[in-house]
């Protein structure tokens, strides 16, 4: 490990939800503009962190959300419904989860 970098600082990196990126290295990663990366953090679809210094920093899970709201954009889908698409298709996964989650103790118990 290089020296000077504390040993926790790198537990971050496998963090999906660090807020690693700054908004040009971001709408670099998912091919698009800054300009984007605003409009959908107005739609609500994510919500940067700030910096000390006031800029917005995106986490990994916060740029896959990104990347799927602009392949609906660049498919044609206006951007304030692909945000809601994107939250729903979110919501859903979330559910099916939680539903296979709590249906597991009872097929145990049923063996």
């Amino acid at each position: 490990m290089p020296q000077g970098i504390p040993p926790h600082a790198t537990d971050r990196l496998d963090d999906d939800d660090y807020p690693a990126y700054t908004m040009g290295r971001a709408a670099e990663m998912i091919g698009a503009t800054p300009g984007f990366l605003r409009a959908i953090g107005e739609a609500r679809l994510i919500t940067p962190l700030r910096s000390e210094g006031g800029h917005r920093r995106y986490s990994r899970y916060q740029l896959r959300i990104a990347a799927r709201a602009r392949e609906l954009v660049d498919g044609g889908t206006p951007i304030e419904a692909a945000c809601r698409i994107v939250i729903l298709e979110d919501q859903l996964e979330e559910a099916l989860r939680l539903n296979a989650e709590l249906r597991r103790p009872v097929a145990d118990a049923g063996s």
